[in-house]
């Protein structure tokens, strides 16, 4: 039997998360996005409350809720206040994630633990994941940041773009190739402290959305990383990259759902007080149907969403439920906030009002942590006749 119903947890969560996202998240969303700050005092708000590390295991200092159907209800709220904060907060669980999947005990202990500890004056800690090049993106097997073998440790030398928390996190997932001649065979996983020498941040980006969150560049010039560092076997890193994108492209497609729902919650008020012609605009069928359509489609990537959570709990394949999600929830992000910004008309393309604001961070859902033409790629392949 399928159950829609809520954990009395889950609901505690998502109230939990919700509040906060409304007391706390949306007042500064504005001022963030305009000037492309991190929030840090909302971040510290968010890592005292537990938003930040409740998913990770309670022996390395989280609150234990492993569930990733619990996440992505989480998630949903978070990104309903700010996608750029929300995309912040999920950094740190996109570099956790592959140590939870592959590390040793000991890793998990070191760094899983240390990103539960508030840094200096309170801040906290957070993860970057360093997987896309300038010349690799959807494309792994194109990667030419590489990791030698020498005595013991490794020499890590390369650059990665495009990097959510490059410049401001603790520690560094860093995918590197050990052998280019072997493919995505030779990608293998480090986790990389921001402090060794040869890490380099550099120029952080100027977006279109998720303004808040700090997106940059981070180049590594003869990095020396312990062999204890390395995350799995040699060559294992993209399989280890897969098993995560399992799991975060889930994340990614409740973001997208709040993204969706806070354009139409707007758009739907707004077309009951807005009047013309001497009514409510939503008593013309146009406005109606485009908000009803909203509706559906808002539902349906929130069911796909929590599907591909519940099959990761059961223990289930769920790649292309995952992918499907994903998607999905980013294409109806993208059409429900450019359906808001219509249905607000001029008011929705003045930066006064917050419409546009969600229709630029949408965007990013179709392109971050594969784009909405990979995602139909991986589904594909796993096409039966």
């Amino acid at each position: 039997m399928i159950s829609f119903t809520l954990t009395d947890e889950q609901r505690e969560f998502r109230d939990m998360a919700h509040k906060f996202a409304e007391k706390e998240i949306r007042p500064v969303a504005p001022e963030a996005d305009e000037k492309e700050e991190v929030p840090w005092d909302v971040l510290e708000k968010a890592h005292q409350a537990g938003l930040i590390t409740y998913s990770f295991p309670e022996r390395y200092g989280g609150g234990g809720v492993e569930s990733v159907t619990t996440k992505a209800i989480v998630d949903e709220e978070i990104f309903w206040g700010c996608a750029g904060i929300g995309t912040i907060i999920g950094g740190v669980a996109l570099a956790a994630t592959p140590i939870l999947i592959a590390g040793t005990d000991d890793q998990k202990m070191k760094y899983v633990s240390r990103l539960c500890e508030p840094g200096a004056g309170g801040r906290p800690r957070l993860g970057a994941y360093a997987l896309t090049e300038p010349g690799a993106g959807s494309d792994p097997a194109g990667m030419i940041t590489n990791a030698r073998r020498e005595r013991g440790k490794y020499i890590l030398n390369g650059y990665k773009t495009f990097i959510t928390n490059a410049g401001i996190a603790d520690v560094y997932l860093v995918f590197a190739t050990v052998d280019p001649s072997r493919g995505t065979d030779g990608i293998t996983a480090f986790i990389v402290e921001k402090d060794w020498p040869g890490v380099n941040p550099g120029k952080k980006e100027k977006k279109m959305g998720i303004r808040a969150s700090h997106t940059a560049t981070i180049s590594f010039d003869d990095v020396e990383v312990p062999a204890a560092n390395r995350l799995g076997e040699e060559g294992e890193g993209f399989k280890i990259a897969m098993k995560t994108f399992d799991i975060t492209r889930t994340h990614i497609a409740a973001g997208a759902i709040g993204v969706a729902r806070a354009a139409y919650e707007y758009a739907l008020n707004y077309a009951h007080e807005r009047r013309q012609f001497g009514k409510p605009i939503f008593s013309f069928q146009a406005i109606a149907f485009m908000l009803a359509e909203m509706a559906m489609e808002i539902d349906a990537a929130r069911l796909l969403a929590w599907r591909a959570g519940s099959l990761y709990d059961e223990g289930k394949p769920c790649a292309q439920e995952a992918s499907m999600a994903k998607a999905f929830a980013a294409d109806v992000a993208m059409k429900v906030t450019t359906d808001a910004v219509q249905i607000l008309g001029g008011y929705g393309y003045i930066r006064e009002y917050p419409v546009e604001k969600w229709m630029r961070d949408a965007k990013i859902m179709q392109i971050y942590e594969g784009t909405a033409q990979i995602q139909r790629l991986v589904i594909s392949r796993r096409l039966k006749a």
